[in-house]
């Protein structure tokens, strides 16, 4: 099975300095709109070559030529012309599909794009919102983040969506949930080495914002399993941090099954779309963070500082004092 992943480590791209460098003009919350020109001619191209594109046609009709969002998505997903030709060889029929039938409600997803961006520009007054552009890549991100742009990959996305409705809502979510890590990208200054619990308050951050200006649950099946079983899976959580904690001491530099041990630990929670620990929903640590978000938020008595917080990632130690959560 193809992996998506959507973890707050793979958003490689925030820290290219060609990439702040050549960073896009900010967006209007008002004007807003999904940059479409690289599905175009992506589309015209596959048209063209009857769904079977050469790596030259690639690279000099997709890639070469490509928006900002391309330049994003290249290193480490599209990787390479010769890479996203195979992939599409090997099963094109998810690029049929998200042209066929997602590339139409991305055209008509502006007006909520609007919208959402008008939310977070009223929670995140001094946040400067990204472009958004939709790409297609080798089948293996659903999107990422880079200063001053989301990119979302389209045919993930597609494959995703069983039905018209749940492409949108989806959508939605994306819209808010990469503007939040473009926005760390900006602020952020992580206030712990530990990569998991990092992770975790940054995903739980961007799912927490993307529900404050959405009003859906990002995922409703993931929260129904995992609430009657808070209580262990925090303890297990707090056991998996302890043990990458040690992996990263001096204990861990010669113990490489140490290092096995907690690169596992770190994959039960993050980094795993499609490939969970059996019988667990997916990204479950996204859930625990937005978990611990919503306790410091409840108790912050300046709730914009609060959000400002899930950008900036500096006090992890407050986070989890607010969530009564040790390790």
């Amino acid at each position: 099975m193809v992996r998506y992943l959507f973890s707050w480590l793979a958003l490689v791209a925030m820290t290219h300095p060609a990439l702040a460098q050549d960073r896009p003009p900010d967006a209007d919350p008002l004007t807003a709109e999904i940059h479409l020109e690289d599905v175009e001619r992506f589309a015209a191209l596959f048209a063209a070559s009857e769904g079977a594109p050469t790596a030259e046609q690639l690279q000099q009709g997709y890639i070469a030529p490509g928006s900002f969002g391309v330049s994003v998505f290249t290193p480490h997903r599209i990787q390479s012309a010769e890479n996203l030709a195979a992939t599409i060889a090997a099963d094109p029929a998810p690029y049929a599909a998200a042209l066929d039938r997602c590339l139409p409600l991305v055209r008509e997803a502006n007006a909520d794009l609007r919208s959402i961006y008008l939310g977070l520009a009223g929670a995140l007054p001094e946040a400067r919102l990204p472009q958004v552009y939709m790409v297609l890549g080798a089948g293996n991100s659903g999107g990422t983040a880079a200063p001053g742009a989301q990119v979302l990959g389209l045919e993930v996305l597609c494959a995703i969506s069983p039905t018209d409705e749940a492409f949108r809502a989806r959508l939605r979510h994306f819209f808010a949930h990469e503007t939040v890590h473009s926005l760390q990208g900006d602020y952020a200054r992580p206030g712990t080495a530990n990569p998991l619990l990092h992770s975790v308050l940054a995903e739980g951050a961007a799912d927490f914002i993307a529900t404050l200006v959405t009003g859906d649950d990002p995922s409703a099946e993931r929260a129904a399993w995992a609430a009657p079983r808070e209580a262990e899976l925090r303890r297990e959580l707090a056991a998996d941090l302890a043990l990458i904690d040690r992996a990263m001491s001096d204990e861990g530099a010669s113990d490489p099954a140490l290092k096995d041990a907690a690169n596992a630990a770190f994959r039960r929670w993050v980094a795993n779309f499609g490939s969970a620990p059996e019988g667990w929903p997916s990204e479950l640590g996204y859930w625990m963070g937005m978990r611990m978000w919503e306790a410091y938020y409840e108790a912050a008595p300046d709730k914009r500082a609060a959000l400002m917080a899930m950008l900036t990632l500096d006090d992890p130690e407050a986070v989890l004092a607010a969530a009564d959560f040790t390790y």
